[in-house]
């Protein structure tokens, strides 16, 4: 049975992207991942990830469009993921987040430097070669993006 979680990569004006390092008493402590979570029963991907947004940072999902997908199998019980990365844009500057150790904004070319979940490792590489700019996808969407109430 596959999880399906959605994740957010949330760039700033200054190429910088929003991390979070998980908690030392979650699973997998102190690793670093993007926003977002679990997708509920009857939610959508995008749904899901306005959820977890508001849930996790008090902040307003404007617009989302998924860039990268990735099946990840966990050793043990817990079997695989299926995790759907988002390029996103916040309406808020400021952040509260809730479920985080800390959060940072890190370049592209710093990610390398966080302990990342394994997971994220493929596309932690395409941020940081220039091969995926989440702000240059979702401003290539311009204005005519369907509004996602």
């Amino acid at each position: 049975m596959s999880i399906r979680i959605v994740a957010a990569v949330i760039e700033r004006a200054d190429r910088r992207f929003l991390i979070g390092q998980r908690r030392r008493e979650d699973s997998s402590p102190l690793k670093w991942e993007f926003p977002g979570g679990k997708v509920k029963d009857g939610e959508s991907l995008e749904q899901a990830l306005a959820r977890e947004l508001r849930e996790e940072l008090q902040v307003t999902l404007l617009r989302s469009v998924a860039i990268s997908q990735v099946e990840h199998e966990y050793g043990g019980r817990s079997g695989s993921l299926s995790i759907t990365f988002f390029a996103a844009s916040i309406l808020e500057s400021e952040l509260n987040p809730g479920p985080f150790e800390q959060t940072a904004w890190a370049l592209p070319r710093e990610l390398g430097q966080y302990d990342f979940l394994t997971a994220n490792g493929r596309l932690i590489a395409e941020l940081a070669t220039g091969r995926i700019k989440p702000a240059e996808i979702l401003a290539s969407l311009g204005e005519s993006a369907p509004d996602s109430h």
